[in-house]
């Protein structure tokens, strides 16, 4: 039944793809439209939980977007001067990747073409109606039994067809980058060790994704103009991370200042339409399963639709099965950045309590160790 159905994507990002991916691979004809000139995700790298590893092998796309990438088994918690609040090792959650984001791009697409998807780039989806039909900034329609918007959070078809929606700005945002490594880090090799560095509303979190390659990505809160200011201002982070300073100085012109967000809405679906990744559950990156999440909801919309008879009551019941795991996520990922507006004596008594805690520890991995729908 689905052979011969269709489907049109906004998005030719991480849950787009990964959406294509699932459903060419059902048997549907699908189209991604990518409104950019070619396929390109912001930011700069990415974390990859067991969660989303079962989910890139269910489509093919795991060794693509792992491959030359560091396995990450620790992860610490230090302060302005180096010292060590917590420490987390990942083997009870599963596997953890940090990747390229660009690298994990790349590999769906080519997940999503080899199962038959097609991609088209230069294409902007402006709008859709609950009856299937897509309409395009150059004016063309489109006819689907499928419409996906994976548009991102200021999604226009989202917004378009009036679902009540919940969208707010967080507090904090940040500035993400890639350096090279220096020939010494790259004579140490991968230790599987991330650092995330903490002073006051400040964090810098160093994390290696390549032989040759760091992720560093610096946060603080909105009302921070120093510490958002792009080129860095080297100065003033330094001050606040006296021991960082040397690698502070290496980060060059380069990165972009971005607010996190957060979306929630009444329902992700109407009629023949669907809504999908940050246009449906946007959230900041506390706990780095927004590709996660949107990935797991992609490949567990297909597998609803896989049979159905009835599109808008097979929507209607991805939601039901998929949106607790995903609201629990983005609960999660707020909760772990609360931390950054309270008095330092306080937030060393939290990170105490998470060193130590079973159950905040579970409520954390709770995602990386779902097993997403559709999967083995």
């Amino acid at each position: 039944m689905s052979a011969t159905r269709r489907a049109e994507i906004a998005g030719g990002g991480i849950g787009g793809l990964a959406t294509a991916a699932a459903l060419a691979r059902k048997g549907w004809q699908v189209r991604v439209h990518e409104r950019g000139a070619r396929l390109r995700d912001t930011g700069a790298g990415i974390y990859i939980y067991e969660n989303g590893m079962k989910v890139l092998e269910t489509l093919g796309a795991a060794e693509a977007a792992i491959a030359g990438c560091s396995r990450a088994t620790t992860r610490e918690m230090r302060d302005g001067r180096n010292r060590v609040l917590s420490v987390h090792r990942w083997g009870a959650s599963g596997r953890v990747y940090s990747v390229l984001r660009q690298q994990l791009i790349e590999a769906l697409a080519g997940a999503a073409t080899r199962a038959g998807a097609e991609i088209v780039t230069g294409s902007e989806a402006v709008s859709a109606t609950p009856d299937g039909t897509i309409t395009f900034a150059s004016g063309a329609t489109a006819q689907a039994d499928l419409v996906v918007a994976a548009d991102g959070v200021n999604s226009r078809i989202r917004d378009g067809l009036g679902i009540p929606t919940r969208k707010r700005d967080m507090p904090d945002g940040a500035i993400r980058l890639l350096i090279p490594k220096t020939p010494e880090e790259v004579a140490l090799g991968d230790t599987g060790t991330t650092v995330e560095n903490w002073q006051g509303s400040r964090r810098i979190l160093v994390t290696p994704v390549s032989d040759t390659e760091l992720y560093i990505a610096l946060t603080m809160l909105d009302s921070d103009t120093s510490g958002k200011a792009t080129p860095v201002d080297v100065e003033s982070w330094a001050a606040a991370f006296p021991h960082l300073r040397p690698l502070i100085e290496r980060l060059g012109p380069g990165g972009r200042y971005d607010r996190f967000g957060h979306v929630k809405l009444k329902t992700w679906s109407q009629g023949r339409v669907a809504i999908l990744g940050d246009a449906a559950h946007a959230m900041p990156p506390n706990l780095g399963q927004g590709g996660g999440t949107a990935m797991m909801n992609g490949l567990a919309l297909a597998t609803h639709l896989d049979g159905a008879a009835d599109i808008p009551a097979a929507l209607a019941a991805w939601e039901r099965a998929e949106r607790p795991i995903t609201e629990h996520t983005q609960r999660m990922s707020i909760f772990f950045g609360r931390p950054a507006s309270w008095p330092v004596p306080i937030q060393r008594g939290f990170f105490n309590i998470l060193s130590k805690s079973r159950k905040v520890g579970e409520l954390r991995t709770r995602t990386a160790r779902h097993i997403p729908t559709g999967t083995a």
